[in-house]
């Protein structure tokens, strides 16, 4: 058996490093929701490659014939089935709270968004000369 004969597990295996590498290397938000969708492209690929078995037909009985080698296995293309409604529902979810971000921190930088948030956590520390004194019944401070 050679290596040609699997192309496409090889190809579902490289699109998948593509995606995973674009996944821990991107900084940008977007860009690591489409390396999460290679990655599912891939695992979708690769799935439906293993449920095809050359020779076979689909599972829908034809002619009479009703012996179980004559046709395919019919679980791996309803996972795939599966796996691309939810990989759909999770990658909207995604890009809606990119987007969310995007609106309060006005950056797609997951490091600069990490950063905003460390100085919103922070206490405010008040410092000793910018205390004000406080107002008399005028509302106006004292001078």
């Amino acid at each position: 058996m050679s290596i040609l004969h699997n192309y496409v597990e090889i190809a579902a295996m490289i699109l998948f490093g593509v995606g995973f590498t674009t996944l821990l290397l991107h900084r940008n938000m977007i860009k690591k929701i489409i390396g999460f969708s290679i990655m599912d492209c891939a695992i979708f690929l690769f799935l439906a490659a293993k449920g095809y078995i050359e020779g076979r037909r689909a599972p829908i009985v034809e002619n009479g014939i009703q012996e179980m080698e004559a046709y395919i296995n019919p679980i791996p293309a309803g996972l795939v089935l599966t796996g691309i409604v939810v990989s759909v529902s999770v990658t909207a979810v995604m890009l809606s709270l990119t987007v969310r971000l995007y609106r309060r921190y006005h950056t797609l930088d997951i490091d600069e968004i990490a950063r905003q948030c460390r100085m919103e956590d922070e206490p405010d520390i008040i410092s000793v000369g910018t205390v004000s004194a406080p107002a008399d019944e005028n509302g106006k401070g004292a001078n």
